[in-house]
């Protein structure tokens, strides 16, 4: 069996890969993978922390996570299509005029 420890240290590298990737990269197509890569992170957290304390909870919240993940990534990639047919670029510095 897999210690409890190996989950959590797991969750944690992929965490930071994605912050690190959130940080770096300028195409906001990255940056949304990233941002997934993030919410599966704290997904791995709280499914091996719901398989530790023998409780569902954190699976239910689990699903919920993923659902949420897709609908906010259909969101995002249909914001992202119609930004691309306004300026014909994903670069996030070339958006600064979408600021209020």
């Amino acid at each position: 069996m897999v210690p409890l420890n190996a989950y959590l240290i797991l969750a944690a590298s992929i965490f930071a890969i994605g912050l690190i990737g959130f940080m770096t990269r300028r195409s906001i197509i990255m940056m949304l993978l990233c941002v997934e890569l993030m919410l599966n992170a704290v997904n791995i957290t709280l499914i091996s922390l719901s398989h530790y304390m023998q409780d569902f909870m954190g699976q239910v919240i689990a699903l919920l996570i993923i659902a949420n993940a897709g609908a906010g990534m259909a969101t995002g990639l249909a914001l992202l299509i119609n930004a691309y047919r306004l300026k014909k670029t994903v670069k996030i510095d070339l958006f600064k005029d979408m600021r209020g």
